[in-house]
């Protein structure tokens, strides 16, 4: 089945207590389809870029079989650029530089061949953006996955809630859950969120896994406990990636097959963490994807006499 991925292509300059890089590939869009390469055979992308973006990235991206038809190059225009510190715990971090450049004005082109998606997955941006890609669709597809950010709960909350009732299923952190519900006990903030418009709600918790809810039924995923986490920038982007990218090879959107989308999700989001960038991410066999997917499945499983 068919995902299309609308975000953001950008440059990223990170640096976390292991080290510091300077602009190296990035955005939600980069590590979404690159993580979800892993699974399903059509992956296509609508970003934009500037004239400034390496044309060997935009071949990293095709080597791994995403279609670049709908990347936008603005020659004359730089490339979206994110700067940031993390601290000694890796959950809390220091936006130090942010330019939106060509991102600022980005109009979201769908190639005529990627109309009739079966999956759409809409990166973290914009949510007037958002809302802007699914009227341009001329088929609903057969699921739409959103993912935001607080930025946009205390700027933009109309238009968020507008796109929200369009959506089937959105992913979160816990801290945006709550701004976004006004409940501190994540179970009461999912029924609200879930009152919004998304049937399916996926709260991510970072270190300590990801909760997926669907009417009354919930179901939690642990995350791997690592030896090393080198960058946690991406790990969310691969995690959706990770999770539409199964969902949209199986072509199944039940509860019990997010579930194990759910691990699979995680799985990349283990693997992007343990280097700088994508640079994981690049790089991997089936067998390591399925071996790290077993882990999951050993620090989950018990049984009861």
């Amino acid at each position: 089945m068919s995902l299309l991925t609308v975000g953001s292509v950008a440059f990223d300059a990170l640096e976390t207590p292991f080290g510091k890089t300077d602009k190296i590939i990035g955005g939600a869009a980069t590590y979404i389809t690159l993580a979800a390469s892993y699974f399903t055979q059509q992956n296509n992308l609508v970003a934009v870029v500037g004239g400034d973006f390496p044309k060997e990235m935009i071949g990293l991206l095709e080597e791994h079989g995403v279609d670049t038809k709908g990347l936008e190059i603005v020659q004359d225009g730089k490339t979206f650029f994110w700067s940031g510190k993390y601290h000694e715990d890796m959950n809390t971090r220091d936006t130090l530089i942010t330019e939106l450049n060509v991102m600022e004005h980005f109009d979201p082109i769908i190639p005529d061949s990627y109309q009739g998606t079966e999956f759409l997955m809409l990166g973290n941006t914009v949510p007037a953006t958002q809302k802007l890609v699914i009227e341009r669709l001329a088929e609903r597809p057969k699921l739409i996955m959103l993912d935001t950010m607080n930025l946009w709960m205390n700027i933009a909350l109309d238009d968020l809630k507008s796109v929200l009732k369009l959506v089937d299923l959105l992913t979160i952190n816990d801290e945006e859950a709550r701004l976004l519900s006004g409940e501190y006990s994540l179970r009461k903030a999912a029924k609200k969120i879930m009152a919004m418009g998304p049937k399916t709600l996926i709260i991510k918790k970072g270190e300590h896994g990801a909760l997926l809810f669907q009417e009354d039924r919930i179901f939690f995923a642990p995350a791997l406990p690592l030896e090393e986490v080198f960058d946690p920038t991406g790990a969310g982007d691969s995690f959706a990636g990770g999770f539409i990218g199964y969902l949209a090879a199986t072509n199944d959107i039940s509860f019990e097959n997010m579930k194990r989308a759910i691990i699979y999700g995680s799985a990349m989001a283990s693997f992007c963490v343990e280097k700088f960038g994508t640079e994981r991410l690049v790089n991997l066999s089936k067998e390591e994807i399925n071996a790290r997917v077993q882990e999951f499945v050993k620090l989950a499983s018990f049984e009861i006499q």
